[in-house]
């Protein structure tokens, strides 16, 4: 897709239209309540919960996108002035509330844009996306996936989130005399919650502007900002460390939950010995800090990805996370089977390229091998000493200079004819731009 079409979660000016994938802050770096760069298409819900977030924003620009229902847009291309036409469907991404992915299909082919999402085997709303997928993408290959690559590393192995919440309930039920707080963000991880208060039949605390996200979403009689009323409380992730809890601790006996698949792990405890298979989640302690998990602080079980730690202070971590896993990204690369593949965060010490652990998959290496090779041959022919000397007679290094110049220039022109190879071989569609904005 040409750049100066569309931007998804991407707020900078000069783009026709924007999407929004879903209402957490690290995808509205930009986006304020005076918006007024372009339509926004979003998902029904996160039209309902975006004026709560941005008081005054213009509803006149917002513009629903049905779940499973294909759209249109008629947008002008940059390169040649003409008019060209844009479909997009969303999909339920299984992240939190109204958080969806975009398939784009037009002239430049077809684009699937994740957003953040969790694709587990287990769920039945993501076997709903499975065939909302399959049905959008029949007879269609899949030229560039842009994928949340969060936990982009096979050392992120967590169960679903559906036995995660077991898990959580466990704690829970094992401190019948204690409080208990748990870390949420301002938007997510409602089911575990409305699990929690439908198995031990009580209602949960949160903050003022968490119970009015709570009823929006349809929770009337789950949630309470009354503290008497329930030893369980769902507190701001911000405010969640283990000072809050000791001054709990000094009035109540109070036990913190930590709901992630972000590994936090004490600088204390590394090199302790390894926990069995089946262990119960784990309590942390002493000095804290967030990063990524190494070899001699956790171990990777077929549960889940568990930091060490001992059961004898406040705080407990269990791997509830509502972004995919590494072995379920790789399902889902696989099931999508994209020509291309590109990482959507850059930020995270986490993640890895996906093109490092699943190129192979990509069709693209699959279908040019043999065009590659001859590519190879014809460049190896014509490779040669460039006998020319520079104005300041340094022959040899202009001759390193332009050999080097002219591999990455057969290197790129490989990509591009593959990719062009391919899209002839099936549709014979013109792609404008391999890198679409």
């Amino acid at each position: 897709m040409e750049s100066g079409m569309v931007s998804v979660d991407r707020w900078t000016a000069g783009s026709q239209v924007y999407f929004l994938t879903h209402l957490h802050a690290d995808h509205l770096s930009g986006l304020t309540s005076k918006w007024s760069r372009g339509p926004l298409y979003c998902s029904r819900i996160t039209a309902k919960l975006l004026p709560i977030k941005f008081p005054g924003f213009n509803l006149s620009l917002l513009h629903i996108v049905e779940i499973g229902q294909w759209h249109s847009v008629s947008l002008l291309s940059p390169s040649s002035g003409s008019s060209t036409t844009v479909s997009f469907m969303a999909i339920d991404a299984h992240h939190c509330p109204g958080a969806v992915m975009y398939l784009f299909r037009g002239e430049f082919g077809c684009t699937l844009y994740t957003g953040d999402f969790r694709w587990e085997s287990t769920s039945g709303r993501a076997q709903t996306g499975r065939t909302m997928l399959l049905k959008a993408m029949k007879d269609v290959q899949l030229d560039m996936l842009y994928l949340d690559n969060t936990y982009c590393n096979p050392t992120y192995c967590f169960p679903s989130r559906e036995v995660a919440a077991r898990q959580v309930l466990s704690i829970i039920s094992s401190h019948p005399n204690h409080d208990v707080v748990i870390a949420v963000d301002t938007l997510g991880k409602e089911n575990l919650l409305l699990y929690i208060s439908r198995v031990l039949k009580t209602k949960i605390w949160v903050w003022p502007e968490r119970l009015q996200t709570m009823h929006l979403l349809g929770f009337h009689d789950i949630f309470t900002t009354k503290t008497s009323v329930t030893r369980i409380r769902a507190v701001p992730r911000y405010s969640f460390n283990i000072e809050t809890l000791e001054g709990l601790n000094t009035m109540r006996p109070t036990i913190g939950i930590m709901p992630s698949g972000l590994p936090w792990a004490p600088k204390a405890f590394r090199g302790m010995e390894k926990l069995p298979l089946g262990s119960p989640p784990l309590l942390l302690h002493n000095r804290w800090h967030t990063g990524v998990t190494t070899s001699s602080t956790s171990s990777k079980t077929n549960g889940g990805s568990l930091s060490s730690g001992r059961h004898d202070h406040y705080i407990y971590t269990v791997p509830y996370s509502d972004h995919s896993c590494f072995s379920e990204l790789q399902k889902f690369v696989e099931f999508v089977k994209p020509i291309n593949i590109k990482g959507i965060v850059s930020s995270s010490a986490c993640n890895v390229d996906p093109l490092y652990h699943f190129g192979s998959i990509c069709r693209i290496q699959q279908a040019s091998e043999l065009l590659c090779q001859r590519l190879r041959i014809k460049r190896s022919e014509k490779v040669g000493v460039i006998d020319m000397k520079s104005s300041f007679g340094c022959t040899g290094t202009m001759q390193l200079g332009r050999k080097k110049r002219k591999r990455q220039i057969s290197r790129a022109a490989i990509h591009v004819s593959r990719v062009r190879l391919l899209r002839r071989e099936r549709q014979g569609v013109k792609i404008v731009d391999t890198n679409p904005d």
